[in-house]
């Protein structure tokens, strides 16, 4: 494997699947091209297509294209679609395939030459299986961006959110922020759960985002600190993949 993605951005982890990660990723789009960056979003494994008005497509992977600055195909947000909501290497089997883990590194690269802020979203928590062998801790190590943490405030957060962090970690990333999201609307402590993180977790929290809706990206990029997110990714580096 030829060495880490060189880029200004970050990884979007997730404590658990269904937690708010692509509602952040374009809210974190949504910031970083205020000031008319160019932005690209990337969903590098996606599982679960819709059909509509005649179209097949991943929700995320369109959702993360229309808040890109960027004018992308789908193919390049999402350079690995698979058709079945299910684990992404039991997705691929179904399709008689299987995830190529080089080719996932040279298109988000391809993203990063072009893009003054990349943005990738994982998918699931931070260790789902992408084929024998390897899974999205993986893949996020490939690309060597910091990470940012969307914690899903439910019940059972503190320990979903701190393995997590220890597991970043222990694979060398840095955790480089987190977004607390609020899934469970009836959680009970809410407040508490989240002090309790900001106390336990080292990196920032980079806001707290109530239920909306629509979760827009510019509905959740308002709960986010625009100021703290971009202290917390990386400086500008010369361009390119090394």
């Amino acid at each position: 494997m030829s060495g880490a993605l060189v880029a200004r951005g970050c990884f979007v982890a997730g404590t658990d699947t269904e937690v708010g990660k692509t509602a952040v990723s374009t809210a974190l789009l949504h910031l970083l091209g205020a000031d008319g960056s160019r932005t690209a979003g990337c969903k590098p494994v996606a599982a679960g297509t819709v059909m509509r008005d005649g179209l097949c497509f991943n929700e995320d992977v369109r959702a993360l294209r229309d808040a890109s600055s960027l004018d992308l195909r789908d193919a390049e947000v999402g350079p690995c679609q698979l058709t079945a909501a299910c684990a992404p290497h039991i997705a691929a089997a179904l399709e008689g395939r299987s995830i190529d883990r080089e080719a996932l590194r040279r298109a988000v690269g391809a993203l990063a030459r072009r893009a003054e802020w990349l943005v990738v979203e994982g998918i699931g928590g931070f260790r789902v299986l992408l084929g024998r062998g390897w899974d999205t801790a993986d893949l996020a190590c490939d690309l060597g961006l910091p990470v940012i943490l969307v914690v899903g405030l439910r019940l059972g957060c503190l320990n979903h959110a701190i393995l997590t962090a220890d597991a970043i970690a222990g694979r060398g990333l840095r955790l480089t922020g987190w977004v607390a999201n609020a899934v469970d609307k009836a959680m009970p402590q809410r407040d508490a759960n989240v002090a309790a993180l900001v106390e336990r977790l080292a990196a920032p929290c980079l806001g707290v985002v109530p239920q909306l809706a629509p979760p827009t990206p510019s509905a959740v990029a308002a709960h986010l600190d625009a100021a703290a997110v971009r202290a917390c990714l990386n400086p500008l580096p010369s361009p390119g993949v090394v």
